[in-house]
């Protein structure tokens, strides 16, 4: 596996190693002793799938809350996503700053997204299965999302339909309406 850093400290694209012939292919996805050997120690609890049936669909920007705020592995098995990860840690040298990563079931590429970072996508083709892996089980309790527009974020989505959105993202509070209790060094 490879691990890439990005420009938010922590948040990693990581590339599986993929052995294929004529027949497909086989590749590891999740190894604890591979983490390990990156320097990454998580502990994963629960392992999460969505479907989005049209190209232009966006989910985000959602986390879970303090204290069951989760670190995420994401992945594409099916068609191919812009992956949106924003530090929302209060005091850290890169709140409010986001990255994308284009995820896709071609380039097999995974991102690790660590607890005090919300998360969101946008769908680049029909017919996508999205898979992800969290470290803390869900809770409707602490279940939150920001709007995917926050304008002190500035997420540059592309054309995004009105239509393609969930009531849940387009009725989210700005971040710095939100109760999210994210603090930089506490998560």
């Amino acid at each position: 596996m490879n691990k890439i850093e990005t420009k938010l400290p922590g948040v990693y694209i990581i590339e599986p190693q993929v052995f294929g012939d004529q027949r497909g292919y086989f590749m590891e996805v999740w190894s604890t002793r591979d983490f390990e050997d990156l320097g990454l120690k998580y502990q994963f609890v629960q392992d999460n799938q969505s479907y989005s049936a049209q190209k232009g669909i966006l989910r985000g920007i959602h986390f879970q809350n303090m204290p069951m705020a989760q670190a995420k592995l994401v992945r594409v098995t099916k068609g191919a996503v812009m992956d949106v990860t924003v530090d929302l840690r209060k005091g850290s040298p890169t709140y409010k700053q986001w990255i994308a990563v284009e995820l896709s079931a071609e380039n097999r590429r995974m991102l690790m997204i660590p607890r005090g970072f919300g998360h969101g996508f946008k769908t680049l083709t029909d017919e996508v299965e999205f898979c992800y892996k969290v470290d803390n089980l869900y809770s409707k309790e602490c279940d939150r999302g920001i709007r995917f527009d926050d304008p002190s974020i500035g997420v540059e989505w592309g054309d995004v339909r009105q239509e393609l959105l969930s009531e849940k993202d387009t009725t989210a509070p700005l971040l710095d309406d939100s109760d999210c209790n994210f603090v930089y060094g506490e998560v």
